[in-house]
């Protein structure tokens, strides 16, 4: 009789997946009940405040610091009916889209890398039955959905579904803003048209800066499929805006996409902008810099990953942009490491990073965090002044972390 293993039985991987988030949401159920910390993330209290404000006829934005698409409070407008324990619908569908984002990315690495179920599982488990993935969503954060949208959209893009892709790509952007970042990567990897990637990228091309071959270079780069892509997103993305402009006006777009060109958020910040942040906040900073932040983040993320990468691999390119992403983003919340764990599965079929070089990869990414949380704690919980040096010294090695991660993950995806 054959051996097997864990993995070649879905019911048992997704079952485990499932059982994982259901126990946590017992357990988040009984320390809000008993204990001084809470398990519910201040943020789906925000979520459910709009969502209240919807059912009542009023706007979401009606909430103060509700900073997302309406359509969240409407998939959250159950938590608002008089039936016990709705309440926490929320965090169930957030879970459940955890795992539905766990079975599209097995799903993707059988149809487009052509692993074995078993082994695609295998590599999925890296989201289903991560305790920090579980973790966050069960706690009320709304990022498995948009784990659900971002490898769809991976899908599609590998599967050739232009349409589908453009659309995936359009509401992900209206729900939340980062995503933009891969229509960079799309478009780049996008040579259906001509010879194949691998061919076209390994050959050495020689320059050619004159007006006609600059024209001739650019019709040949507005292929049908690219363009179909741009015009379906945008047509997706405008039409949702507008819709919700109509309905709540200003607010919307304050709310959903101005607010985050100057925010300030010290608080929960692995940034080390953080306390730059802080002393702005309190008037002690002689400039502001919110908006000069974006500068390294967006060349890394939307021009120099993109192109370096994305003709060698379009599921690497994307890990790297949102690693870059998050790394240099002027706020990094523990919820904003889903956006690239996600992409895990995807690159380590392919990764020859093995051995010890990952094992302290990983090791220094966790203690990061750790050194991080506990400076943190002293300043939330014991009311330590930790913001300098402490603090600001645990952001900047955490930092480096992470640029070195980035820099194993670029060079490695590099090699393919």
């Amino acid at each position: 009789m054959a051996k097997t293993s864990f993995f070649d039985s879905p019911a048992k991987v997704y079952g485990a997946s499932i059982a994982l988030r259901a126990v946590l949401l017992v357990y988040g159920a009984w320390q809000d009940a008993h204990s001084a910390v809470k398990y519910t993330d201040i943020d789906y209290l925000v979520f459910t405040d709009a969502a209240r404000f919807v059912a009542r006829g009023a706007s979401p934005y009606a909430r103060d610091t509700y900073r997302y698409t309406p359509l969240l409070a409407w998939l959250l407008l159950p938590t608002t009916w008089s039936i016990s324990g709705l309440f926490s619908f929320g965090k169930a569908l957030f879970a459940l889209a955890d795992v539905l984002a766990g079975w599209l990315i097995a799903q993707s690495l059988v149809a487009a890398y052509g692993l074995p179920p078993a082994r695609a599982r295998k590599y999925a488990a890296v989201w289903l039955l991560n305790p920090m993935v579980a973790n966050i969503s069960t706690r009320g954060s709304s990022e498995g959905l948009l784990g659900v949208l971002v490898v769809a959209l991976l899908w599609a893009s590998l599967s050739k579904r232009v349409t589908l892709a453009g659309v995936l790509l359009g509401l992900a952007v209206h729900f939340k803003i980062y995503p933009f970042i891969y229509g960079a990567s799309i478009v780049w990897w996008m040579d259906w048209d001509s010879e194949s990637t691998s061919s076209s990228s390994s050959r050495p091309k020689q320059p050619t800066l004159t007006p006609g071959a600059l024209v001739a270079h650019a019709r040949a780069f507005l292929t049908p499929a690219r363009l179909h892509l741009t015009l379906v997103a945008l047509a997706t993305f405008s039409a949702l805006n507008t819709s919700m402009y109509i309905l709540y006006g200003p607010a919307f777009a304050h709310h959903t996409y101005l607010h985050h060109l100057t925010r300030i958020d010290h608080r929960h910040n692995f940034s080390p902008y953080s306390t730059l942040l802080y002393l702005s906040a309190a008037g002690a900073a002689p400039a502001r810099f919110e908006t000069l932040a974006f500068l390294p983040q967006l060349l890394l993320s939307v021009v120099l990953i993109p192109i370096a990468l994305a003709k060698k691999s379009l599921p690497g390119a994307m890990l790297a942009q949102t690693f870059a992403f998050v790394t240099f983003n002027k706020v990094c919340t523990s919820q904003y490491f889903l956006w690239y764990l996600v992409f895990l599965p995807f690159y380590l079929p392919k990764s020859s990073v093995r051995g010890w070089k990952g094992v302290v990869a990983g090791l220094a990414w966790v203690g990061g965090q750790a050194l991080w949380l506990q400076q943190g704690y002293g300043l939330e919980f014991l009311g330590e002044s930790t913001f300098v040096p402490g603090l600001f010294l645990a952001s900047l090695g955490f930092f480096v972390v992470n640029v070195w991660i980035l820099g194993i993950i670029v060079t490695d995806v590099g090699k393919l």
